[in-house]
């Protein structure tokens, strides 16, 4: 029995051995011995083998072909305005009356299908369909293809669940035990230079340790670009880990609301090195209080920029929904960024109606590994005459532009809530413009 307890301390020991002096030490300091690149080539060339078996298998199939919409109905990128004048071209304008025709019933009817059908909502909370198998079960269902497959599709499976998983798992814990201690001694020291740049090193350090624990490749693009303090950094929201994937590059404040349980933990104790805004439940229902608390962080040039994610909910990798307005009304400067990830390697999307915290962090630790690209934006500012509204579906359209996602004005919170009263009332009233011939109020949206 000594002899086993033995054994088994031994190679816990060079276990953690070769995390700390392997993965951990080169993630501290940002850079890499080489491993995790050697491991993403051997891991496309593999899938990329595997996509030619699955291909020469199934010659007479018709390939699945991906579209901006990642769903069945192809639909048209033109306004009402341009979709009627479509259905009225053949039609002469009448001499008296309204613009009115029966024709007109046909756009709304045509709407209306494609709703019940597939609505533009509902599949941008579902996994992100993928031109062929990544051999993962989770994206398609395993079928016998050839014995080779199999084989690979085994080796993968053993592969992640037995080696990958644990050290990730490892490396998780270890990554956030450290944010937790590291952020703690930290703010027991005074208010000095040293401080503040302790406290930015400790939280990046722990953030680069966690990414590892993802197998993450990022690559960062136009970095002359990135956000600055006194300002407040916008991106879209796939998944919880875009925290991790941003504080990699660099450190920023976080805003949300207090919670419980190890999450409190961490706030808590991130909060003693770095003003982070955090909110109890009551204060996040006072706008005023909000906007007031970030003014005050943005006024101050020596504090780190705000990190918001203005969708307010996780979308599924191919689109952006609406921005909500309340860190656009400022006045602060905002600083776009694009996140994109590469689906072949693992489904970063959340969806936090079908998954709990726990069980999507375990698939994202038993997928291959997580690749995505990150593109900060030129620094944006509200133009003269520009509402906040107006502000933020701009700096909406240039995210979506730059990641190639589809740009949406559909409030995410449908995920979960009805169509607001003020959205139909808005297509009504665009559309009885249209009748009356008023074209200055037909387009004021």
């Amino acid at each position: 029995m000594e002899e086993f307890w033995s054994a088994a301390l031994w190679v816990l020991t060079i276990w953690l051995y070769l995390i700390v002096s392997l993965i951990m030490i080169p993630a501290m300091f940002g850079f890499s011995l080489g491993i995790s690149e050697t491991y993403m080539n051997i891991l496309v060339k593999t899938l990329e083998w595997a996509t030619l078996k699955i291909q020469k298998a199934k010659t007479d199939e018709q390939t699945l072909t991906p579209s901006p919409s990642n769903g069945l109905i192809q639909r048209e990128d033109g306004s009402m305005e341009k979709e009627f004048e479509e259905l009225r071209r053949s039609r002469p304008k009448p001499s008296v009356g309204g613009d009115f025709t029966l024709s007109d019933s046909f756009y709304f009817s045509r709407r209306g299908i494609e709703s019940i059908v597939e609505d533009e909502v509902t599949q941008r909370f579902s996994s992100e369909e993928l031109v062929s198998w990544n051999l993962l079960t989770r994206t398609n269902d395993f079928q016998y293809i050839s014995l080779k497959l199999t084989l690979v599709y085994g080796i993968g499976i053993f592969l992640r669940y037995c080696i990958l998983a644990p050290l990730r798992i490892t490396l998780a814990c270890i990554g956030l035990t450290w944010l937790v201690i590291g952020t703690s001694a930290v703010g027991l020291l005074p208010n000095w230079r040293i401080k503040y740049w302790l406290s930015e090193w400790v939280h990046v350090m722990c953030y680069r340790i966690c990414a590892r624990g993802l197998s993450a490749t990022i690559r960062y693009h136009n970095r002359e670009n990135k956000p600055k303090k006194g300002g407040i950094c916008v991106a879209n929201h796939t998944s919880p880990i875009d925290i991790v994937i941003l504080c990699n590059d660099g450190c920023y404040a976080m805003v949300g609301q207090i919670h419980g349980g190890l999450m409190g933990v961490l706030q808590r104790a991130m909060v003693r090195s770095c003003p982070h805004v955090w909110f109890e439940r009551a204060e996040m229902k006072d706008r005023h209080l909000v906007t007031k608390r970030l003014k005050d962080h943005v006024n101050d040039k020596t504090k780190l920029p705000i990190l918001i994610f203005p969708e307010g909910t996780c979308v599924n990798n191919t689109s952006v929904m609406m921005f909500k307005k309340g860190s656009f009304e400022i006045g602060a400067t905002i600083y776009p960024v694009a996140i994109k990830y590469d689906p072949k390697f693992g489904d970063a999307f959340w969806n936090s109606s079908k998954y709990s915290m726990v069980s999507y962090l375990l698939m994202m630790m038993t997928s291959w590994a997580l690749v995505c690209n990150v593109w900060y934006l030129p620094a944006m500012h509200q133009q003269e005459g520009e509402d906040a509204v107006q502000f933020a579906n701009r700096v909406k359209s240039a995210i979506a532009h730059q990641g190639g996602l589809v740009d949406l004005q559909w409030d995410g919170g449908l995920k979960r809530a009805k169509v607001k009263e003020s959205f139909k009332e808005q297509q009504q009233k665009q559309y009885s413009s249209m009748v009356v011939g008023d074209d200055s109020s037909g387009h004021s949206d």
